[in-house]
């Protein structure tokens, strides 16, 4: 069968706040989402959402990209599909097992309308319908389409849909060390070579290229990491990180960063919205927000790019080869030139010039026996 139409039919079974059940989230993926992505696996093209009008937006978001096309009534998106055609009938979750022919199949849309038509329900498939298994492409795992009609049964059903996914990766030469404590969103691309430990947390789009090593105890929402890449026991959300690069431990990288290769961002680190140039150490103990930094920049412990002023965000750059002592403040808009030098300590306020050594603190005073003195006092009121 040549099926580029896939039929869903959404107004069956619903959650408690009325909500079609296959808008609900498994693996943190609406479960429509990943269902229609499984089905493109076996050339679905276009899909037939039979819907209520106060869903229909938010099926759009989970099918972003997707040719869509609402009914009212399975009926008219039978009389519309006009050949064969995916069916499936009610809520269903891919996971690794045997197959349910009756719960999604390919079948003559119009030998399913005039079935309908004679009081037949959609869920009762024909006897000439076929598995939807023996259209998927041969080097694929084709998974099963479970059946589900609530909430807690698709909960009962997440530890099959996880196996899925990961004897998947298994098969392109993922190393899942321990799939128990592993949990990777179906949209996310794993490449052969990587590594994930235990704690491991994929989510969204994020994709992981060649030989990199994810975890333990990471979360990685809309990212994308590059070769030989190390995240290890930190969250990052909606940045791009490149390759030869380490992460962590105890990093926090907010959406909208850029970090390049070669780069070193360690612990107790937190990055937001923005740019790391290849090569650069951003080592301990620093917040780099709204920034544009350059290459082979050294971020002394303690730095701070002080980007908020209590009503607006101010961004700072920081040019090539910059080396910016322990307990830097930058205060943006601020801008440290090639090859310059901040003194440990140090506010900055004003534009530091190329190669130039910026010292921005008070000159030290010593003050003779002022310790002694305290310490007397203290001895008095003893």
């Amino acid at each position: 069968m040549n099926c580029e139409i896939a039929i869903f039919d959404l107004k069956g079974a619903l959650a408690p706040q009325d909500q079609p059940l296959m808008l609900q989230p498994v693996l943190f993926c609406p479960v429509l989402t990943w269902a229609a992505q499984e089905l493109m696996d076996c050339g679905v093209q276009r899909y037939f959402i039979v819907c209520p009008e106060k869903w229909r937006q938010e099926v759009l978001d989970d099918l972003p990209g997707c040719d869509v096309t609402f009914f009212d009534h399975a009926e008219a998106a039978l009389s519309a599909a006009g050949g064969d055609v995916v069916m499936v009938p009610g809520p269903v979750v891919p996971v690794y097992g045997p197959e349910d022919g009756r719960s999604v199949y390919a079948a003559d849309s119009q030998v399913l309308l005039a079935r309908l038509r004679a009081g037949t329900p959609l869920t009762d498939c024909p006897a000439e319908a076929a598995g939807v298994r023996s259209l998927w492409r041969p080097q694929a795992l084709a998974p099963a389409f479970r059946p589900f009609d609530s909430a807690a049964a698709l909960t009962a059903a997440m530890p099959d849909a996880r196996e899925l996914i990961l004897r998947r990766l298994a098969e392109n030469g993922v190393t899942v060390v321990d799939p128990a404590a592993t949990y990777v969103d179906p949209r996310c691309s794993v490449a052969p070579g990587v590594t994930l430990l235990p704690g491991t947390i994929l989510r969204g789009h994020t994709a992981v290229d060649r030989d990199s090593e994810i975890g333990p105890n990471s979360m990685l929402r809309d990212c994308r990491i590059g070769q030989r890449t190390t995240v290890n026991a930190s969250q990052l959300n909606d940045s791009t990180v490149g390759s030869d690069t380490t992460v962590g431990p105890f990093t926090y990288v907010r959406p909208g960063c850029t970090i390049g290769d070669h780069c070193r961002v360690g612990d107790f680190v937190e990055v937001k919205n923005s740019v790391i140039g290849d090569g650069t150490k951003i080592s301990h103990l620093t917040y780099v927000g709204d920034s544009d930094v350059g290459q082979r920049v050294n971020f002394g412990c303690g730095t701070v790019t002080t980007n908020y002023d209590g009503h607006k965000k101010f961004r700072c750059t920081i040019g090539d080869d910059v080396f910016l002592g322990c307990n830097t403040n930058l205060i943006a808009p601020v801008t440290v030139g090639d090859r310059a030098y901040t003194a440990a300590g140090s506010t900055v306020t004003d534009d530091v010039p190329d190669g130039a050594l910026a010292i921005a603190r008070a000159r030290q005073t010593n003050k003779p026996g002022w310790a002694d003195r305290l310490h007397s006092l203290w001895k008095k009121d003893k």
